[in-house]
């Protein structure tokens, strides 16, 4: 039984993710690609917390669907950091297979609540 936000294995794993986006892109001067990568990633953390603290299944589907989607463009973001040498492939490939395993862990906690 989850009692709290922080049980939820998707968020710990959205939690760990942001702090590698934060980390590795730490000397990055695109400030503006580096704020919408780490929005998008904290966007992950957020909704999930948020929508758990609703209380309501519908309302808290409808967060996770969101979670996912920011999950998506955090993806896509570090296929392009990749592309332009903001981000070595091997931790580009970390991050994203991470952001992935959350993007799973996501849509069985969606089904879950259905």
């Amino acid at each position: 039984m989850i009692k709290r936000f922080e049980d939820i294995i998707a968020w710990q794993k959205a939690r760990e993710l942001t702090a590698g986006i934060y980390r590795y892109l730490k000397s990055c001067k695109d400030y503006a690609f580096k704020d919408q990568i780490q929005r998008a990633s904290v966007s992950i953390m957020n909704n999930i917390s948020e929508g758990f603290e609703r209380k309501g299944h519908k309302e808290f589907q409808r967060f996770l669907f969101i979670a996912k989607g920011s999950s998506a463009e955090v993806r896509s973001m570090l296929i392009l950091a990749q592309d332009i040498g903001y981000i070595s492939k091997k931790d580009a490939d970390g991050l994203y297979e991470l952001s992935d395993d959350i993007a799973r862990l996501l849509s069985a906690l969606i089904k879950s609540l259905k």
